[in-house]
This record gives structure tokens, C-alpha cells and sequence, in this order.
């Protein structure tokens, strides 16, 4: 501290002893000493008054010493001081403030512990940065100097190598080898495809795998097995990957890539066995749920009456029927990105990739059409067979492999030997063995929502003063294995225990609007009611994804409203209120379903203030009992005074009808009127 008051510098030491351990304090006022005491490593510099120092002074020492130290200058008066719009001192090049007001004491411990932190941090960084540098250091010379083969890439390009490596490879110089990418040294193509999906993993951090064995590729054309290894380094200060490569020993190499495709491979037919199928259908998994895949399937393929074959021929006669049924998989399937392994006995498996469940079927019923024509000489007789298939079609929702592996059986082992070609070929539905299990109507719902199963549903409602019937209401439901649906009342429980609540909400958002967008097409006036759960109550971008579809739909903004049950919006009432705040501040239409289900149903209109309120089934019943319609009417009433429209469901006979046009609601639906369609179908209007 440069200063000409001993006790005020003594007094800040005091205060800062409360936020360090230790504050030492070096006091001076002159220049000589100045020059002196910058010999040591202070954090922060203080000037208020000297004799024969001005800060201009204090500056250039500091810079002639080539020191890293803060300033703070201490001023007389607040307008002395120069203050940022933000109320504080002002930086000069991000390590000095140029003033503060001296007795500012807050002002100027903060300061101080800023700026000691800063300069901390910034001499650790300079202290790192020289490690580092003495590394590379070391590790440049270090690679120059080795017998290994090691080289530097950036994003998969080649940017450095030693000589080991250029004398592996056939380069003269390190010139001839830089930007030339990594894959220029393969010589097989699964290789490449396989090195990119490795150096990607270990680009994004993965460091499970650093080694790769591939078939290297010299230039002059010539091949060797090889392995590499890879490690983050640095290069002149910048990220890159360090890239080892190791030639194997020829023998080596060669006898253990000859014994792990013998024993991956079936001696009868030449094609893959149990061992490799089991890899490969990991494999296959792992490249869906990582998303390097789209789709795959699994096809399990049983031959038929083997048993029949086995007793009029013999184990000859069964061994010559699977191997032409061998030679008829692997033509039939060669033409699609496809693997045809022989799974047990009589039975065989075939994984492809990226084909949609209709062309999968289709190939499979092709095949089991060819199967049944074949005819099969053994000896001097000739035998037939026919060919059972069970398809899984494996996606991001797909279970362990071992599970799909189990259904792809048990949906073969479900199809009639003796059915028709056509007929032998079945694919997995899950609905089928869902049922009450909830972790596989979990799985179900997934798949559902993935592959757009779902089936949507419209009803209309008469608006009384309007007198139309333009407004229809959405409902989902889920098809069962049986041809029943599912209602939206069984699926909630079971999206909410599974987080799928938000995409099933989209799901009917999206598919909803797009029937609405053609059907306005015809009928301009249409509109839909959507109910939405709570899990839509807390997605911030609710309001902007709505607009956006108002805006493909085209028309007012009133053309899609949006409803919450009441108990949800009671449960989730500060974030039920931020959400039809935003809605509402883009004109959105907004609903309460479910009313009068709750006690506090008169709070949840103040509170919101929604534009219509759809009453609760129980309010519907029994209105020829007295204190049910007065209790119906109270509620209605109710209602009109917050002027909230009340829309009466579920009217399903002439005298609810009737009681309904005479309460005082604003809208009426039911299958009196109109029931659901799974088209917007319009009605005449009610009567009374």
C-alpha cells in the first residue's frame, strides 16, 4: 500500500483478516522502496498519497518491472471516482480499477478480494500453461526419438507423424502424410465404418475402448494387420488426438483371426452360428439405442415338419433339407443389408438393418412362398419343407436383446406348421402379452407414440349461443390386442409412471392439428378442445410450440384450446399460473376439465381465469333427484358469474338434454347429440 496514513492501511488489514488467513502488508512512500519491495509477490497494490510517487509513476514502475499486479486507486470524492453504469469502479485492462472513494471501506475489501482472486487465478493459469508447455515439450522429443509409430490428428485429418510411422506406411516425409485423413489407411470398409463410430465415442469423452484392430494399408497397395491406440494430447498448445499404431506379428494375427471365424461359423452350411448371432444381435441393439441405426429387425426362422423328413430319410435327409434352406436364406436376403446365421438345428436367424416392418414382412412371406415350392433330393427321394417366421422389429424402445431374441421364438413357435405361406409369417405385438403387466404397457405405450399407433378420436360440441357445432374434442386412445381401446383414463397412470406424459401430449397436439388442418380445408370454422396433462403445465415451450401450430393450421388463435383437469391445476396451482399467463398473452383459448371434481373448483376460476369449464361426470347423474340438480345448478351458476362458459358431457338421453338447456350452460356434447368418430364429422345442430 502506497500511502501517506499508516493506521488506515493497518485498519484494512483488520477487516481483511476476516475473509484470509493471513494479509500481509507492505507499507511505503517512496520510490525507492517501491522498486524494493516489488521484488517479492504481492497480490493487489493500493495508492492513495505519496510524497514523490503519482500513479502514473506507480504505472510505469510496474510495467518497467514487468510485474502482474492490480491497482486500485484511492480518490477524495465520489466524483473523482469513475463508476460503470452498474454502480461499481471501472476496469482497465481487466487487472486495475481506477478509483475508489477512500472510507468506501466495503467497497474497497470487495475490490480487494476480487482483484487477489483474480490475480491467483491468473497465475495458476500461467503456471498450468507452462507445465503444459514443458510437457508437450518433452513428449514432441520424446515421440521423435521413438521406435513406435505415433501420430497426431485433428477431426480424423493427419497433422503430424514421426519416422517410425512414415516408414510403416511408405511416406518420405512428414510433408507427404499431413491432411491426409486417417481413413486413407484402411484397407477394409467395415474398418473405416467402424474407426469413425470409435474415434466419434472417443471424441465425445468415451474412454471405455482406445484400441482399434484393423487391417492397415500401405502405398504401395500392400496390407498388414495392425492395432491402434488413442490419447488426448496436445499440439503447440491446441487439442489433438495422439494416434499409436502397432503392426501385428503376421502369424499372430493371421491365426487368430482364422480361429475366431472358425468358431463363428457352421460347419454344415458355411454360415454364421449361435456364437456369432449372439454378437451380432448385440451389436445391432447397440447401434439403434445409440442411434448410429434406425431400425433393425429379427426374423427367427423354424423349418416344419422336420420330424416327418427325419423318419423317412434319416439325418441325411435332414442335413440336406437345411442346407438348401441355407442357400435359399442367404440368396433371398442378399439383396437387403442383411445377416443369415444358422441358430440351432432346424432353425436359423436374420438380422436386417434399416428396413421398415412392411418390406420386412414382405420378404419374409417371399421366402416362406419359395420354401414351400422347393423340392429337396436326397438320394433317390425328394422331400419339402416350409418355413415358420417370427419378426422383431427392434427400435429405441426395445428391450435387452435377450428378451427380443425370446419373442422373435415365441412369436415363431405361435404360427401353424401347417398353415398357408402367406400365413406363416407373424410379427411381435406386445399388446398381445401387455395386459396388466405395467412395465410391458410401459413398453407398449413407446412403441406406440414411436410408431404413431395411436388412435385419435372427435366429438363435437353445440354451442348454444352460437348455435353451431364448429368446436370438437380430442380424445387418444390405445388399441388393444383384443380390438378394444384403451381410454385416455388407463393410459395417464401408466404414461406418468413411465415419464411419458409430455410425449404423449405432443403426440396429440401434433397429430390433432394436422386432421384439423385438412379438415379446415372443407370447413373453415372447425376447431378442436385438446386436454393436456400436468406435465404440460411445466413445459416452457408450450406456448411457442401452439403458436407454431396455429400458424401451419392458419385461422384465429382460437382455433386449438387447450384444457387441464382440475385436480392438477390445484395440485401444480404457481405453475398452472405462469403457463396461462404465457398461453393467454398469445389469445389461447383455455379450459378446466373435470369441474366441480374438487373442493376448491371456484378457486381455480379466480386464479385462472379460464374460458370454459367442462363439468365432471357426476354432476350429469341422476338429475331427477333434487339436490343433485341443485347442486348442478349452483355450480353453473357459479361459473357464469366468474363468466367462464360451462360445457355439460356426457348427455346421453332426451331428459339430461333437457335438463341441460335449462341451467344455463354454454355448450353441450354427447352421444345423444353426436358420439366420437375417428373422423371430425359434422352434425345438424341440436335441438331442444
Amino acid at each position: 500500500m502506497i500511502d501517506e496514513d499508516q493506521m488506515y492501511a493497518e485498519n484494512l488489514v483488520k477487516i481483511l483478516y476476516a475473509y484470509y488467513d493471513e494479509v500481509n502488508l507492505g507499507f511505503l512512500d517512496e520510490k525507492a522502496e517501491f522498486i524494493k519491495i516489488l521484488r517479492h509477490e504481492w497480490d493487489v497494490l493500493i495508492f492513495n498519497r505519496a510524497y514523490d510517487l503519482t500513479l502514473t509513476d506507480v504505472v510505469g514502475i510496474i510495467q518497467e518491472q514487468n510485474v502482474e499486479l492490480p491497482i486500485i486507486e484511492l480518490v477524495k470524492s465520489e466524483e473523482a471516482a469513475t463508476i460503470n453504469e452498474f454502480g461499481y469502479a471501472e476496469l482497465i485492462s481487466g487487472n486495475m480499477i481506477k478509483s475508489l472513494v477512500v472510507g468506501q471501506d466495503d467497497r474497497i475489501i470487495m475490490a480487494i478480494c476480487l482483484q487477489a482472486d483474480f490475480i491467483k487465478s491468473k497465475r495458476q493459469t500461467q503456471n498450468l500453461r507452462n507445465i503444459l508447455r514443458e510437457a508437450e515439450q518433452r513428449a514432441n522429443i520424446l515421440i521423435k526419438n521413438s521406435k513406435s509409430a505415433v501420430a497426431y490428428i485433428d477431426q480424423g485429418v493427419h497433422i503430424y507423424a514421426n519416422d517410425p510411422y512414415l516408414e510403416m506406411f511408405g511416406y518420405d516425409s512428414i510433408e507427404e502424410i499431413i491432411g491426409v485423413p486417417v481413413v486413407d489407411l484402411f484397407a477394409s470398409g467395415d474398418d473405416v465404418k467402424g474407426f469413425k463410430q470409435f474415434l466419434s465415442r472417443f471424441s465425445k469423452g468415451d474412454r471405455k475402448q482406445v484400441e482399434f484392430n484393423f487391417e492397415s494399408k500401405r502405398t504401395d497397395g500392400s496390407t498388414f494387420a495392425s492395432k491402434l491406440q488413442l490419447a488426448a494430447a496436445t499440439l503447440e498448445g491446441e487439442p489433438v488426438t495422439q494416434m499409436i499404431i502397432q503392426q501385428n506379428k503376421v502369424g499372430d494375427a493371421e491365426l487368430i483371426k482364422k480361429l475366431a471365424e472358425a468358431e463363428r461359423q457352421d460347419v454344415l452350411t458355411g454360415l454364421y452360428n449361435r456364437l456369432a448371432f449372439d454378437e451380432m444381435l448385440s451389436r445391432a441393439y447397440r447401434q439403434v439405442i445409440n442411434g448410429d441405426s434406425h431400425l433393425a429387425s429379427l426374423l427367427y426362422v423354424r423349418m416344419d415338419n422336420m420330424g416327418k423328413i427325419s423318419s423317412s430319410t434319416g439325418l441325411t435327409g435332414v442335413d440336406a433339407s437345411v442346407k438348401q434352406i441355407s442357400y435359399l436364406l442367404s440368396e433371398h436376403f442378399d439383396k437387403v443389408d442383411a445377416t443369415v446365421c444358422r441358430f440351432g438345428d432346424t432353425s436359423f436367424t436374420v438380422l436386417i438393418h434399416d428396413i421398415n416392418q412392411e418390406e420386412v414382412v414382405k420378404l419374409a412371406q417371399l421366402v416362406c412362398q419359395k420354401a414351400s415350392s422347393l423340392l429337396i433330393e436326397v438320394g433317390s427321394r425328394t422331400v419339402t419343407t416350409s418355413l415358420s417366421i417370427g419378426i422383431v422389429m427392434i427400435d429405441v424402445n426395445s428391450p435387452e436383446p435377450q428378451t427380443i431374441l425370446e419373442r422373435a421364438i415365441d412369436t415363431a413357435h405361435d404360427i401353424d406348421p401347417e398353415g398357408e405361406p402367406l400365413d406363416k409369417v407373424k410379427v411381435f405385438d406386445i399388446s398381445q402379452i401387455a395386459g396388466e403387466d405395467e412395465e410391458l404397457m410401459g413398453e407398449y405405450l413407446k412403441n406406440a407414440l414411436t410408431n404413431n399407433t395411436l388412435k385419435l378420436s372427435y366429438q363435437p360440441i353445440y354451442d348454444i349461443e352460437a348455435d353451431n357445432n364448429d368446436l370438437f374434442e380430442v380424445y387418444v386412445t390405445l388399441p388393444q390386442a383384443d380390438g378394444t381401446l384403451m381410454t385416455l383414463e388407463k393410459i395417464a397412470p401408466i404414461a406418468k409412471k413411465h415419464g411419458l406424459c409430455m410425449a404423449l401430449d405432443r403426440w396429440v397436439l401434433i397429430n390433432a392439428c394436422k386432421n384439423l388442418a385438412m379438415v379446415r380445408k372443407m370447413h373453415a370454422n372447425t376447431r378442436l378442445l385438446i386436454s393436456l396433462s400436468s406435465a404440460s403445465l411445466e413445459d416452457s415451450a408450450l406456448a411457442s410450440n401452439v403458436t407454431k401450430l396455429v400458424q401451419a393450421i392458419g385461422g384465429g388463435s382460437d382455433v386449438v384450446s387447450l384444457q387441464f383437469n382440475e385436480q392438477e391445476l390445484i395440485d401444480y396451482m404457481a405453475i398452472a399460473k405462469r403457463q396461462f399467463i404465457a398461453l393467454q398473452n398469445i389469445n389461447c383459448r383455455l379450459g378446466v376439465y373435470s369441474f366441480g371434481s374438487t373442493a376448491k373448483s371456484l378457486e381455480v376460476l379466480e386464479h385462472l381465469a379460464p374460458a370454459t369449464a367442462r363439468l365432471a361426470r357426476s354432476y350429469t347423474k341422476d338429475l331427477h333427484r333434487e339436490d343433485n340438480l341443485n347442486a348442478l345448478k349452483s355450480l353453473v351458476d357459479s361459473a357464469n358469474e366468474h363468466h367462464v362458459g360451462v360445457l355439460m358431457p356426457y348427455i346421453e338421453d332426451p331428459s339430461t338434454m333437457s335438463t341441460a338447456w335449462s341451467i344455463g350452460v354454454k355448450f353441450l356434447q354427447g352421444n345423444y347429440l353426436q358420439p366420437a368418430d375417428s373422423q371430425i364429422v359434422y352434425a345438424p345442430p341440436a335441438e331442444a
